[in-house]
């Protein structure tokens, strides 16, 4: 065990802020409900960037579970070590450890106990059945945020408004802890899902100012993509400068690609505004010659030439390398080319018979900002291309 881990067991057992040095590997021995606390602390540096802590929990864990096996039968009647074997195992405690200690003699509800011990053994059905009425905030905060982080998960696909409750009492009771970190990155995505981009962005600004330096923090920005990308939160136009302010505590990289996808799904969905923007910051994050780059005026040229820019997007698509896209937007691309060409076709019919000496006039350019027809067949016919392309996206 290192001593930064060391330190913070010492800190919540004993209290003594300046201790520097502990030589015995061990956790310090105490009633199991003591070693769950060091547990705890441990995993809490963990939330906030503590590698050191991160690499010696399993260990701790571990030991832990050596202690609970040579304890006293008589201290599970204690209601707080019976607690404590359910903490124990929704901080990744080993079931096997929990089914070797005398059960008649731990003092727990059955049912959190059994929900517990099913949660972790796998036994998801079960683990629902025998967890679903339990309110949270009606047992002890320690046990009950990690039930109701439990109960996130568990019911995140059957019944997400449910899981956001629970998600959301999991944060209330124990605020600046693991548990709150883990809850934070679950919520993101189903807020995302929902579509409510006030409490998304709220979401995503406590995650920045408490646990950006989280180790899990990578796993909070791939939920918090998909959330973003895979709704219409960034599709709406009015809010697209909150959506940009959030994407500047992303890396570089990252930020260019998810200006990408949503440059991308704002075309397929007709949202061209939202595509010129998103396009625009995208130029601006690609280096030049880059295929990235290319898929960046790709976009913009679309929103050009099917808006009231018509000639020079129409240029710009034009100008495009090919080769530098992947198949999906080159097909994209060839349909966004024919219904601009479409835009600018003359209307036949008995009047607009050509003559060999007298061709029809160019017709004027169709603003398509004023033309919601024109708009909605654009939509329709790129997204009838995405239905058919999304089984071969690379």
């Amino acid at each position: 065990m290192t001593r930064p881990l060391l330190r913070t067991v010492l800190l919540v057992l004993l209290s003594l802020a300046a201790t520097r040095a502990f030589s015995d590997p061990a956790p310090p021995s105490g009633e199991p409900y003591e070693l769950v606390r060091a547990l705890q602390a441990v995993q809490d540096g963990i939330a906030r960037g503590d590698t050191a802590a991160h690499g010696s929990h399993i260990a701790l864990i571990r030991q832990i579970g050596e202690k609970f096996l040579a304890a006293d039968p008589n201290v599970w009647s204690n209601p707080q070590n019976g607690q404590a074997v359910v903490i124990y195992l929704l901080s990744g405690g080993a079931p096997q450890i929990v089914r070797k200690l005398p059960r008649d003699k731990i003092s727990v509800d059955k049912a959190l106990f059994d929900g517990a011990l099913a949660y972790v053994e796998g036994r998801q059905d079960e683990a629902r059945e025998l967890l679903k009425d339990v309110k949270p905030r009606t047992i002890s905060s320690g046990m009950g945020g990690q039930v109701a982080l439990v109960q996130g998960v568990l019911f995140a696909r059957s019944e997400a408004s449910l899981a956001i409750e629970r998600l959301d009492d999991a944060r209330l009771l124990l605020p600046g802890t693991l548990v709150e970190e883990a809850a934070l990155r679950r919520e993101v995505l189903l807020v995302g899902q929902a579509e409510d981009f006030d409490k998304f962005e709220f979401l995503t600004l406590a995650y920045i100012r408490h646990y950006r330096n989280s180790v899990y923090a990578g796993d909070f920005w791939q939920r918090f993509s998909t959330g973003l990308t895979q709704s219409n939160l960034a599709l709406d136009d009015r809010r697209f400068a909150r959506v940009a302010a959030l994407l500047e505590h992303v890396d570089r990289a990252s930020r260019l690609k998810l200006y990408l996808v949503i440059a991308r799904g704002a075309l397929i969905r007709g949202k061209l505004t939202v595509v010129s923007l998103a396009a625009e910051r995208a130029l601006t994050l690609s280096a030049d010659a880059a295929p990235d780059r290319e898929r960046a005026h790709f976009y913009r040229g679309a929103s050009r030439a099917l808006t009231d820019e018509y000639d020079g997007g129409f240029a710009e698509l034009r100008a495009l390398d090919r080769s530098k896209l992947a198949e999906r937007d080159v097909l994209l691309l060839n349909a966004t080319l024919q219904l601009a060409l479409d835009i600018r076709k003359p209307v036949t019919g008995p009047a607009s018979v050509m003559t060999a000496d007298k061709p029809p006039p160019t017709p004027a350019r169709i603003d398509l900002a004023s033309s919601n027809a024109t708009l909605a067949r654009a939509k329709s016919q790129l997204g009838e291309l995405e239905l058919l392309t999304r089984d071969h996206r690379p």
